[in-house]
């Protein structure tokens, strides 16, 4: 009994002095919480955005907060902002990376090296190769768009937008890049987008290590569906799948990694690809729906420039200059795209404040940007920054408004939905034309109403903070039949 104490007693001291950390006056502000070694981590995954504001009003632009044994510095002053994205010495993307692709994807790539990824990228999704792209994905989708709005429908059809946008633009995201022409020795793209859908609603789950056991068993099973689901993707030249997936494929090869790892990997690029391009689409149909002004301001843009297009040239296959549109798009990702941007501390590092303020990063700490709340929701920079406004970012004469300041200084980074950086969204162009393609078609070829005309936008589901783009806490019913059958 006094050695079984003795060790008890031996083990919380070990344990005290592994995790007691107190302020130095070089540090940030420091909330541990009240909880020991959790500390804020369950109000951080609940919602962190109100967690992060509440942290902000008590302590300032920068704080540490400790979550689940782990410190994390975090700054919420854009002006500040590039001393964390351009800084690749001290600070890693790489490892809190995989970290993520362990716990979601059960994915280890030892010999992985993120610029040749990258370049890969840059290469496929850019340029000529972007145009093709393009046109391969103005294809799925116009298919796919025939195939849930058939021309011959007369009555209203009803369904939730989010449902009818994520649907849709997987299945021709996922035709466009991993399955080649369907059935075409290729799997069919609902039978991926099911098993998708599940995998998605553990997703932050797995990223924060919270599933219970029967979550686990069920992401487990769903991921080893979807991997037997996209083995054939991108394995040779003439699988069908784009040729940005086969030198993917390549290149994993390459680098030594097996079948089993492959697929994974493959996964997680079904996930990087598909997981924010539905979503962000739902949001800005819904936001243009809920907003009258809005909605009719697109439409007219719309129709000045379809009248422009012929039977030989298509809006869709060439680049347009739509200054509404894309200011509404990102109207409506500054209220709906919310990713962190986490770097872990590899040495220790002295951080520089654009308002002449040191303080001291230490080794083996997180550090993450969290542009959601600032600079995108911060009233100072953006005014009533809850309201939708689908033109504030074109200035009176119509051209695009690349001005906003805080402090009375002009801000390089005034919304942040890409990431910034050498770590910032290489997929940006083709994202946005196919966001810019799936909206056009559905304004310009169907009635598109709410079920509901008093129905509102729904809310965030608060849990997905950190993750990319939001999702809603419920659908938004609508309806819609083609435009020509009345």
């Amino acid at each position: 009994m006094i050695w079984t104490i003795f060790l008890i007693f031996q083990a919380v001291l070990l344990y005290f002095l592994l995790t007691h950390r107190s302020r130095s006056k070089s540090d940030p502000p420091l909330d541990k919480g009240v909880i020991p070694w959790l500390g804020h981590a369950l109000e951080f995954g609940k919602d962190a955005s109100k967690f992060l504001d509440r942290m902000k009003q008590k302590h300032g632009d920068i704080f540490t907060v400790r979550a689940a044994g782990r410190y994390v510095t975090v700054l919420l002053d854009p002006h500040s902002y590039d001393a964390v994205i351009n800084d690749s010495d001290s600070l890693d993307f790489t490892r809190y990376a995989q970290v993520l692709m362990e716990r979601i994807f059960n994915l280890r790539l030892p010999h992985h090296q993120p610029s040749n990824v990258s370049a890969l990228m840059k290469k496929h999704f850019m340029g000529v190769n972007l145009a093709a792209l393009n046109s391969t994905m103005s294809r799925h989708l116009q298919a796919s768009l025939k195939t849930e709005m058939p021309q011959n429908q007369k009555d209203w059809k009803e369904q939730g937008l989010f449902n009818l946008s994520y649907s849709l633009l997987f299945k021709a995201g996922y035709l466009s890049l991993f399955g080649g022409e369907q059935n075409n020795n290729g799997t069919d793209p609902s039978s991926v987008y099911e098993e998708y859908k599940k995998f998605d609603g553990l997703l932050t789950k797995m990223a924060r290590g919270t599933l219970k056991p029967e979550e686990k068993r069920t992401a487990q099973s769903v991921r080893q569906r979807l991997c037997g689901l996209l083995a054939p993707a991108g394995l040779t030249q003439d699988s069908g799948a784009s040729p940005w997936l086969h030198a993917y494929r390549r290149l994993l090869q390459e680098d030594g990694a097996d079948e089993e790892t492959q697929r994974k990997a493959v996964l997680m690029q079904l996930w990087a690809t598909q997981g924010n391009v539905g979503p962000a689409a739902f949001w800005l149909l819904g936001y243009l729906l809920t907003n009258p002004e809005a909605l009719t301001a697109v439409k007219n843009e719309f129709s000045a420039v379809s009248t422009m297009e012929t039977s030989e040239t298509s809006l869709l296959d060439r680049p347009v200059n739509t200054p509404v549109f894309d200011s509404a798009l990102e109207e409506t990702l500054r209220l709906t795209a919310a990713p962190f941007i986490t770097r872990e501390v590899v040495q220790e590092k002295t951080l520089n404040m654009a308002d002449g303020q040191q303080y001291l990063l230490r080794k083996g700490d997180r550090v993450c940007l969290f542009p959601f709340n600032s600079p995108q929701k911060d009233p100072e920079i953006h005014h009533e920054p809850q309201k939708y406004k689908y033109d504030r970012f074109l200035n009176k004469d119509g051209s695009v408004k690349r001005d906003f300041y805080k402090g009375g200084r002009r801000l390089k980074y005034y919304t942040m939905p890409w990431g910034a950086g050498a770590n910032g969204c290489m997929g940006k162009k083709f994202a946005i034309n196919t966001i810019r393609q799936f909206v056009y078609m559905v304004l310009t070829n169907y009635d598109l109403e709410l079920s509901d005309p008093n129905s509102q936008i729904p809310e965030v589901n608060a849990s997905r903070y950190g993750f990319g783009m939001l999702q809603p806490e419920r659908d938004l019913l609508v309806r819609y039949r083609p435009r020509n059958t009345h």
